[in-house]
């Protein structure tokens, strides 16, 4: 099984910064790994080039669990002996309690945290309920002039709002969103390869960051995954699970692992900038990695190899965000 020796980066957007292919998210991570290990595993993935880490304070709407992941990695990053210039962090910004809960104070707390003054981009989180967003775009254009950030992107909004922002944004000289967090898997397409968002990766010049691109472990084989993992849009997890064994015969084609053709698969997607992964062991590290030359070797063949795998087809809305299912034809 071939290596890759260090991540090659691409543009996260085309206003956005230069990214690592692969980058390393804090949910249910790094409160699942001994101190010592978890600050190896950090040194290693920075001295690999995956510096980007998105790191957030899960306390808000479905994600209240009030972990301390996000204390645990600024203490890992200390361990580790990395100065801040060291390493990229990606925060969140939660609307299910806006704007009670103002961006600025979400992260002073998030920030602090950490144990930092700054992060490099962040990541507006999804909602049910539309909130103002002159108002979400305006109060983000001020948390840039403050220094707190440079870029900001959305996860999971609906195609329409975020060419809403997107114009509004142009309109009033404030900074765009320049990148998208979406669910994106081999079972879950139709949203980032639906033509809503194609238009939006072509015309608005945003990036693409792929998310859950492992189902919570299952597309890895972990089929009954004990932690807490993502919504399931459209309800095809059992879909998932029982095509499992479709996915395994095709990674043995390759002499690959099914997360290895999983995450392979979402990087060559042409606005694809980088694929978020969670990973709690160096071994686990290094299998990911493996995935980025096998994307470079064998792209489209791996697209074709797992055509019959795409699950979600007509089943949630390609303009819409992860919780609303697809329209009904007519």
């Amino acid at each position: 099984m071939e290596f890759a020796e260090r991540a090659p980066r691409r543009r996260l957007g085309v206003d956005g910064p230069e990214v690592p292919l692969l980058a390393l998210g804090s949910w249910n991570t790094w409160d699942r790994m001994d101190r010592e290990d978890a600050a190896r595993l950090v040194r290693l993935a920075v001295d690999r080039g995956v510096d980007l880490f998105d790191v957030a304070h899960y306390n808000f709407g479905p994600h209240a669990e009030n972990a301390v992941t996000d204390v645990l990695f600024g203490q890992a990053v200390d361990d580790a002996g990395l100065a801040r210039e060291d390493y990229l962090i990606c925060g969140k910004l939660w609307l299910w309690d806006y704007p009670n809960s103002s961006f600025a104070e979400q992260m002073k707390v998030s920030l602090g945290r950490i144990g930092t003054d700054h992060a490099d981009m962040v990541v507006l989180g999804d909602f049910m309920e539309r909130p103002d967003l002159h108002t979400v775009v305006t109060e983000v254009a001020e948390l840039v002039r403050a220094g707190r950030f440079t870029h900001w992107g959305v996860n999971n909004w609906s195609a329409g709002d975020v060419l809403f922002a997107c114009r509004f944004a142009a309109a009033e000289g404030l900074v765009a969103p320049s990148f998208a967090q979406l669910k994106y898997s081999i079972a879950r397409r139709s949203v980032p390869e639906g033509e809503p968002w194609s238009n939006l990766f072509e015309h608005e010049g945003l990036g693409l960051q792929a998310s859950d691109v492992l189902e919570g472990g299952i597309l890895a084989g972990r089929l009954e995954p004990e932690r807490k993992i993502g919504a399931d849009p459209g309800g095809i997890r059992d879909k998932i699970r029982a095509a499992y064994p479709e996915l395994r015969r095709a990674a043995d084609r390759f002499g690959a692992t099914p997360a290895q053709v999983a995450i392979a698969f979402t990087l060559v997607h042409p606005a694809v900038a980088n694929v978020l992964v969670g990973v709690s062991r160096v071994a686990q590290f290094e299998d990911n990695m493996a995935a980025l030359g096998l994307a470079a070797r064998h792209g489209d063949a791996l697209r074709d190899a797992v055509a019959g795998l795409w699950l979600d087809r007509d089943v949630v809305d390609p303009a819409a965000s992860w919780g609303t299912d697809a329209p009904v034809p007519r």
